[in-house]
């Protein structure tokens, strides 16, 4: 009998079971997605003009399936340019002097700027391919992504628990293994509500990624972006509404396949569980976890990863750092002076290229129009702040709520500025209103949800012991607010405020210019300015653009946003 016990387990285990079944056929279904997705890209280039675009509803699952899938690329890409680029901000503080800015730089470059720079380089990669203007828009939609990701990353890393680091030197754990044991699960909640607000802000900008036009280079990708961009161009709400119904689903099947079975895996990372409340849960997730066929498979590739926290080569979180010599404040000197040098350099060749071909009271104009937008986004982002945050510490402390709000706050962040140029342009031009101000809500309608994104992961990360403590000693109405929430999510709302804010610079390209059929309206201001020039394919007036927005941007945020950050973090860090 005792013999009998094993055979009979074993058995059991060797069992096609039905979560084995939904896990080969939900592999199966992303195998058919990517490879019918994907199955155009090595055709020649010259078929997307014998085949043009076609509004015809049936072609939207094909459209959404493409565009679906440059945005799993883009954020693939994105994962892995946020482990790297803010690892190595938080962690080197003479990096940070360099790549903290350049972030800030480059979340303020819009969108076109990057096209009208990248595309014929990208599009050189691949030749006469249609692969060479996939790469152009996954770039495109990459650069939607990566920065609001890296800045919540690296405020993640700069506000790791200091228990938790001198655990990690307890256990004398190597610095690859701290970063991926410790580090990493730390920032990951925040990451992963970074990563639904990325996907689902890149969807505003993907009109632009799939319908480039840059002076006399035209691309236009078969997408729902190019959907949408046809559908105005010819003044058909039918076709607008169809790319609606589309967008709904794509998020409610990636909300469903990706974001919450991420949300619910992430929830062991949380740095404390709240009594009584029940985890987020995902029935992806659970067929993944009790799939044998899935066990199987990734065993191997769990076993080499397991071997590569035995580096030595990484060191150890224990160790006493190597002697740095006494070089003295003049070392931290020269570092700086040959960032300002190359700074400078740069600058140099930047006013070369423009003043050689335009004149310099241009520049003034365009530091006018630059203020112009300044205004607009300041008014936009305090008035999504007093909406928000409340909202948002509403959400993240009620776990139930946040699993209905998520999917619907990921759709109404996915929706594009540009469904809404019918409404906005005929309501403008009825009521004879003046389009500098009226036009300025499309600015903030695709980046407010950074702010509640950020503030609802703040919010959920409130210890249970504050919460407690405020209950015990009946802290209520304001004073709840200021001495528990408040201080709480005020890191997680910089963070948020920071990325809304270059968003809404990036978003002035779209919102700043707004067309329906015949009828186009124009607010004064930098946006308008690049979109206008990237029309026309004027290049020096496009770098002016972006060089005027850069440097408002990167004012702002030394001069406002980044003490804002520091405060942030020496008051309000868990420790």
């Amino acid at each position: 009998m005792r013999g009998a016990i094993p055979i009979s387990v074993t058995q059991a285990d060797r069992r096609f079971t039905r979560w084995d079944a939904l896990a080969v056929l939900i592999t199966l279904a992303m195998l058919v997605f990517i490879s019918e997705a994907s199955r155009h890209l090595l055709q020649p280039l010259a078929e997307l003009q014998t085949a043009p675009l076609s509004l015809a509803p049936e072609n939207l699952p094909e459209y959404a399936a493409r565009t679906t899938l440059r945005m799993l690329v883009a954020l693939v890409l994105s994962l892995v340019f946020t482990f790297t680029y803010a690892t190595l901000a938080a962690k080197s503080r003479r990096a940070e002097v360099i790549l903290v800015p350049l972030l800030d730089i480059l979340q303020s470059v819009p969108i076109l700027g990057f096209i009208s720079v990248t595309v014929v380089f990208f599009m050189s990669l691949a030749p006469g391919r249609v692969l060479g203007a996939e790469f152009a828009a996954v770039f495109a939609i990459f650069t939607s992504q990566a920065w609001n990701m890296a800045f919540s990353f690296y405020q993640s890393l700069r506000t790791v628990p200091v228990e938790l680091t001198e655990a990690s030197r307890v256990f004398r754990l190597s610095r690859w293994m701290q970063f991926w044991r410790v580090e990493v699960p730390f920032g990951m909640p925040q990451l992963i509500w970074n990563m639904m607000m990325s996907m689902s802000g890149s969807w505003f900008f993907v009109v632009a990624s799939e319908a480039i036009s840059v002076g006399d280079t035209t691309v236009t990708l078969p997408g729902v972006g190019s959907y949408i961009a046809l559908a105005i161009k010819e003044e058909n709400l039918a076709a607008v509404t169809w790319a609606i119904v589309a967008m709904l689903a794509v998020i409610l099947l990636y909300d469903q396949l990706l974001f919450r079975p991420l949300v619910a895996w992430a929830d062991r990372f949380r740095v404390e569980q709240q009594a009584g409340v029940m985890p987020p849960r995902s029935w992806v997730l659970d067929v993944l976890r009790r799939s044998r066929v899935v066990a199987l498979l990734i065993a191997p590739l769990a076993s080499v990863w397991r071997r590569t926290f035995q580096w030595s080569l990484a060191g150890r979180s224990d160790e006493k750092p190597a002697p740095v010599r006494k070089t003295g404040p003049w070392a931290d000197r020269l570092w700086n002076g040959f960032v300002i040098v190359v700074t400078l350099a740069l600058l140099w060749q930047v006013a070369h290229f423009v003043f050689t071909s335009i004149a310099w009271a241009d520049a003034g104009t365009a530091l006018l129009l630059g203020f112009f937008t300044l205004v607009r986004v300041i008014v936009l982002i305090a008035l999504a702040t007093v909406v928000w945050v409340p909202l948002g510490v509403m959400v993240g402390t009620r776990p139930r709520l946040a699993q209905f709000i998520q999917p619907v706050a990921q759709f109404l962040a996915a929706f594009p500025a540009n469904v809404l140029f019918p409404v906005a342009v005929s309501a403008i031009v009825y009521f004879s209103l003046d389009p500098n101000i009226w036009l300025s809500p499309l600015m903030i309608l695709g980046t407010q949800w950074y702010i509640l994104f950020n503030v609802v992961a703040g919010a959920s990360a409130i210890p249970s012991e504050m919460r407690d403590v405020g209950t015990n000693l009946q802290v209520r109405g304001w004073l709840w607010w200021k001495k528990i929430a408040l201080p709480a999510v005020f890191p997680y709302y910089v963070t948020g405020a920071i990325t809304a804010s270059g968003g809404s610079w990036n978003a002035s390209i779209v919102a700043e210019v707004a067309s329906w059929g015949s009828t186009k309206l124009q607010a004064s201001g930098v946006g308008a300015y690049i979109a206008q020039a990237t029309e026309a394919g004027d290049y020096p007036r496009i770098v002016l653009g972006i060089a005027v927005m850069s440097l408002y941007v990167v004012l702002v945020n030394r001069l406002f946003w980044r003490p804002l950050y520091w405060y942030a973090e020496r008051k309000f860090r868990l420790d």
